[in-house]
């Protein structure tokens, strides 16, 4: 029962990123939120919960694994009452950074909890439970906002959060195992090393969130990601000198812990920019409103919900590598497919698509997560989880920040280079656009056609930059298979046993 409240507790973290996302409009309009700040309701979020997942070893040895959990869920909760009480932009925002990093502890401490709570032959059932609810949050997020904001209000997708909260609090606290909290442990915080990595993973997030539309080579993008290497270089050199380090690095010593976070950084690139390249798509080419786009999307998530006990099945019985290999190859097919849409692609051809990736995730998260935890000690568990989880999130942040790359450099060109070809009288650009010679011709003189015509390049440009994002995406997760091949087996004795 303890552990169930552990993966309420998360899949309703992760949840809430995608729910928010979906109603962005609606919250700016109604505390009248300049539009070019809209961004930073999530920022704020996803910055705060990336510091806070790494700290959760630490965070874990001091309260214990129980009452860590209880108070990060019971400030999460808290702190949606505040969001849905916001009635400006600061103290939203003031908000959502706390419930980020409470958020951000409620993810790794359930992957900590499958090695630390269960022996190894229930450990495979644990890691499936934990990872399609990882999973799955993302899938349905954009649905469950969409209805709610199309039904309620948007503070309702904050106060959704509080009677799961309350049962996950109060069921928790009851049923996890009881130990002694340590205090004694903030004696050994070391506050330099806290400093010097928040503010490397903050300026990383905020960097690649300017770079796309700034440029990564701008005064601001470029000397947040410079400064986020320095202080990430520094957090490095004084916590490997630390006698008591906030996060133990040399973990990364365990050739398929380090191999397992890589394969995990390149899943959170493939996930999280999957989940954001159909909502673009969806709503800019086919004009899909949001409850819409959240029913589409709906069919990735039962296809994880149907290969779960397939993938449990099989990880106590083949070699994680090749399980992992497998899925990260159907993975990286199902992407792959994804890169050949059209203006007109709709549910129907995304079908097979969303069916693969579903599917493979799964096979992908199962054996990274044995693969990564599965052989360390105990002691190590809680920062290595911190770790591994992180990854996944970078992954996700810097995968979309590429993708967004992509998109906003490519699509100029790509409409350029059609301007160019219906100049020249290419009648095969002017077929795919849906415009007739006649049309062509009238928008020489009526500045109103252009318009239109302009509109129809734009789209189609568009479409073009998604595909190659895709296609960008779905050759990174394949080069995953080369991480793969230098990692070390050890049978499925231990799972099955």
């Amino acid at each position: 029962m303890g552990f169930a409240m552990m993966c309420l507790g998360m899949f309703m973290a992760i949840l809430d990123v995608q729910v928010v996302a979906t109603s962005l409009p609606t919250i700016q309009a109604s505390l009248d939120i300049a539009q070019d700040r809209m961004s930073w309701i999530q920022t704020a979020y996803l910055i705060a919960e990336i510091i806070a997942i790494p700290l959760s070893g630490f965070l874990t040895r001091l309260l214990t694994l129980r009452w860590l959990f209880v108070v990060a869920v019971s400030a999460f909760t808290l702190a949606s009452i505040a969001c849905a009480a916001s009635e400006n932009f600061s103290s939203l925002i003031a908000c959502r950074v706390l419930q980020g990093f409470s958020g951000g502890t409620l993810i790794p401490v359930v992957f900590s909890a499958v090695f630390l709570l269960f022996p190894s032959r229930s450990q495979p059932l644990a890691t499936m439970i934990a990872g399609v609810l990882a999973v799955l949050a993302p899938t349905v997020g954009p649905i469950v906002g969409g209805w709610i904001t199309e039904t309620y209000s948007w503070p309702w997708l904050f106060l959704i959060n509080v009677l799961p909260g309350v049962v996950a609090a109060s069921l928790a606290s009851i049923s996890l195992p009881r130990e002694a909290v340590s205090f004694d442990q903030l004696r050994n915080l070391d506050v330099i090393s806290l400093g010097l990595g928040s503010v490397a993973l903050t300026a990383l997030e905020i960097g690649i969130k300017e770079a796309p539309e700034r440029g990564w080579t701008s005064p601001l993008a470029a000397g947040l990601l410079v400064l986020s290497v320095l202080a990430a270089a520094g957090f490095v050199v004084r916590t490997l000198r630390s006698r008591h380090p906030l996060v133990n690095l040399r973990t990364f010593r365990n050739q398929n812990f380090s191999i397992g976070c890589m394969v995990s950084f390149a899943l959170g690139v493939g996930l999280f920019g999957s989940v954001y390249l159909m909502p673009v798509f969806l709503a800019y080419v086919r004009g899909h409103n949001a409850l819409a786009i959240g029913e589409i999307m709906l069919v990735t998530g039962v296809a994880q919900l149907v290969a779960a006990p397939v993938a449990g099945f099989l990880v106590r019985r083949i070699d994680e590598r090749i399980l992992a290999a497998f899925g990260f190859l159907l993975f990286a097919i199902g992407l792959g497919l994804s890169a050949f849409q059209t203006k007109n692609t709709d549910f129907q051809e995304m079908f097979w698509p969303q069916v693969l990736r579903g599917a493979a995730i799964m096979f992908c998260i199962l054996p990274a997560t044995d693969l990564a935890l599965g052989q360390l000690a105990k002691t190590v568990i809680e920062d290595a989880s911190g770790l591994f989880n992180m990854m996944r999130n970078l992954g996700g942040a810097i995968g979309i920040a590429l993708i967004d790359t992509v998109i906003y450099t490519r699509a100029p060109e790509h409409a350029h280079a059609y301007v160019d070809r219906l100049t020249a009288g290419d009648l095969e650009v002017a077929k795919t656009l849906g415009a007739s010679p006649d049309f062509l011709a009238a928008a020489l003189l009526d500045s109103e056609k252009q318009m239109i015509l302009r509109s129809l390049v734009d789209k189609l440009a568009f479409v073009e930059a998604v595909n190659e994002a895709w296609g960008f995406v779905a050759l990174l997760t394949f080069g995953t298979l080369v991480f793969l091949a230098f990692a070390k087996g050890d049978g499925v004795s231990r799972r099955s046993g």
